[in-house]
């Protein structure tokens, strides 16, 4: 099933993948990492601040996939400058880089830490908790 959003993107020929409805009603679209910019550029001047319209009661949920060995997607600091902590956090937890980001670093772990805690590959390297140092 495709919203508004969707097909206002299909009819000026942007390639995207309707994912149809969340339970709130909420449109999901998948697209592709090379076509992300343009399209969040799109979406701002067609009223969605915040990926969520300005002009009609309607959000939109964006899904971006990305290869899991190279994890590389086009920032949209300089769209949405709210996007700033949610790029960080995704790059400090899942490794996921954004080109053009403008302080891509940490921002949960410290800087010496190794390794993506949330990815499913991800081992912990071995420490003692303070209940456990006994």
């Amino acid at each position: 099933m495709q919203g508004h959003l969707s097909a206002w993107l299909v009819k000026h020929g942007l390639v995207h993948r309707s994912l149809g409805f969340d339970y709130q009603g909420i449109e999901t679209l998948q697209i592709k990492p090379e076509d992300w910019h343009s399209i969040a550029v799109i979406l701002y001047v067609y009223g969605y601040n915040y990926l969520r319209s300005q002009y009609q009661p309607e959000e939109v949920c964006i899904k971006v996939f990305a290869s899991r060995r190279n994890p590389r997607i086009p920032s949209v600091f300089w769209v949405w400058k709210s996007a700033d902590f949610q790029e960080r956090e995704s790059y400090d937890m899942l490794g996921i880089s954004y080109d053009n980001h403008p302080r891509l670093k940490r921002i949960l772990m410290p800087e010496s830490w190794i390794g993506w805690p949330l990815r499913k590959d991800y081992i912990a390297p071995n420490f003692y908790e303070i209940q456990d140092a006994h």
